[in-house]
């Protein structure tokens, strides 16, 4: 088990937003030099426009760090993971995130299933495990119905509790639920903030130990450091009306609490 950062703790400096965007070269060094083990660049595009040298060229930085490449896209189309498996591939990955749904795609548990059934072999022939995501578009029993079905130790869940609020279902709920089949976890922590005239709610992101993740209860019924799962820092950090230098100042600050915060709770 190693704890990393993700592209997502880099939202805003990756974005159109920033001035100059983060390479990946530049969030590798800056993993390192946080403590982070593990990198996860997810849904980053980007990366499926690098040539072949580049490619090389970032497995060879990340080796050089001594730090662990994971990726991340959305989508199970046989194309889509087929993708990812050659990406991941040339970089030496060995753990793959993503979805079921994208713009133009929302399959149901029926034909989930069978499209994982179709590609999870490639992975698993590979060594190459692939997690899908808890999140609100899809029911957490649909997909444990789906991951289940498939029953391959190459397709599991990653945990994100927070993602799943906006379903109405309880972080604590889906945590258990999950726990055998978790193979990634995503930490950010969230809380719910009256809006002006205490008319609604924002839900958003907060520095971890903040807000309403109950992390411990996480680490008690997954048990990560004993089954070997990643622990991956993201944010659900709000634009900030000061403009960039103060979004990424904080994006920033969360992040080195937020790795400090694990690496304390060791």
């Amino acid at each position: 088990m190693a704890y990393g950062l993700s592209t997502y703790a880099y939202f805003w400096r990756v974005s159109s937003r920033a001035p100059e965007p983060l390479t990946v070269e530049r969030m590798l060094h800056n993993t390192r030099e946080l403590g982070g083990d593990v990198f996860q660049i997810c849904d980053y595009p980007l990366i499926e426009t690098f040539d072949d040298a580049r490619l090389a060229g970032i497995r060879r930085l990340a080796e050089d760090l001594d730090i662990t490449l994971e990726l991340g896209t959305r989508g199970i189309r046989q194309d889509r993971l087929a993708t990812y498996l050659g990406l991941a591939d040339k970089l030496g990955v060995t753990f793959v995130r993503s979805m079921f749904n994208t713009a133009d795609h929302r399959p149901d548990a029926a034909e989930a299933t069978e499209l994982l059934r179709a590609s999870v072999p490639s992975y698993a022939a590979r060594g190459v495990t692939l997690g899908l995501e808890t999140y609100e578009q899809v029911s957490t029993d649909d997909l444990l119905t789906v991951v289940r079905a498939v029953d391959s130790p190459h397709l599991g869940v990653v945990l994100d509790p927070g993602n799943c609020v906006a379903r109405l279902e309880r972080p604590k709920d889906v945590v258990a639920a999950t726990a055998p089949y978790v193979v990634n976890i995503h930490v950010k922590d969230f809380a719910f903030t009256r809006r002006d005239g205490w008319v609604g709610f924002t839900y958003a992101g907060c520095p971890l130990g903040e807000g309403l993740l109950d992390y411990a209860h996480l680490v008690e019924t997954v048990r990560p450091e004993q089954r070997g799962i990643n622990q991956i820092v993201e944010h659900w950090l709000p634009w900030q009306d000061d403009g960039f230098e103060t979004t990424a100042g904080i994006e920033d600050q969360w992040t080195r609490h937020c790795i400090s915060t694990l690496q304390r709770s060791k």
